[in-house]
């Protein structure tokens, strides 16, 4: 099975994508970035979710957020629809939960990129997981993050941001603005989950490019301080993406990290 349909969650439509693996394992679901969607998994020629499905084993589940790939827009997305600091905490504790339970999914393997990461940590915080993976989390707003988003900014404006994102999205303005707008707000300056992530139990794999643009090793030493049972894999040559830059080792970290886990 490797289908992709469109579920209602919540009142929500979602672009849901699974992958088909071996019974008695945990599925692996995957968390995208703040510009991601199904398809942006799917770049310079890797399907990066089938990859690592078929290297461990596992199912999958791929899905857009709202307002990402296929699935349903957000209406006044810079006014009434306007994300909230709150917005990551949202998805890990409401949408999320309801998902997995119209799956029938308990104890997920979750593999989140970016906002995505910090979504699967909020989550393992507060529900049981069989592991957590995290790439290029974010715990805490580092000065660097609000630079890298300020410069998407102008490229999304007036460079050629714009018109790669739309291969990948329904309504790109839509992806873009609820992602942008709010980590450029005053008020997200004050997101801060270490707290959340010291009740973290499951087993934790962060990973993390030395190049990273959006963020120091900060974010991963804040974790392990209050997890310090977190592995870590720090990348050499690579940026925020380490399923881009370096998809072999991150593969093959994942792999190794979930062989004790069920």
């Amino acid at each position: 099975m490797n289908v992709t349909q469109i579920l209602e969650i919540n009142d929500v439509r979602l672009e849901v994508r699974r992958i088909a693996g071996q019974p008695g394992l945990a599925p692996i679901v995957f968390l995208h970035e703040g510009l991601g969607s199904v398809a942006l998994w799917t770049q310079r020629g890797l399907d990066w979710p089938q990859a690592v499905c078929a290297a461990t084993g596992r199912a999958g589940v791929v899905y857009s957020r709202r307002g990402y790939g296929k699935s349903a827009p957000v209406p006044d997305v810079r006014g009434s629809g306007r994300l909230l600091p709150d917005y990551m905490h949202r998805e890990a504790w409401e949408m999320l939960p309801a998902l997995l339970r119209a799956l029938d999914i308990s104890r997920p393997v979750l593999l989140g990129h970016s906002d995505g990461a910090t979504i699967a940590l909020l989550h393992a915080s507060r529900y049981p997981v069989a592991a957590c993976i995290a790439m290029a989390p974010h715990v805490l707003v580092e000065d660097i993050a609000v630079q890298a988003i300020t410069e998407a900014r102008t490229a999304f404006e007036s460079g050629g941001l714009r018109d790669r994102l739309a291969r990948y999205h329904a309504d790109v303005d839509v992806a873009f603005w609820q992602w942008n707008d709010i980590w450029l707000s005053e008020a997200f300056r004050r997101f801060d989950i270490r707290e959340e992530c010291s009740r973290i139990t499951a087993p934790l794999l962060l990973i993390q490019g030395l190049d990273d643009e959006y963020g120091t090793l900060r974010q991963l030493e804040e974790i392990v301080r209050v997890a310090p049972h977190a592995r870590q894999l720090r990348l050499a040559a690579c940026g925020h993406s380490p399923q881009r830059d370096q998809p072999g080792q991150t593969v093959e970290a994942i792999t190794d990290f979930l062989k004790a886990a069920r």
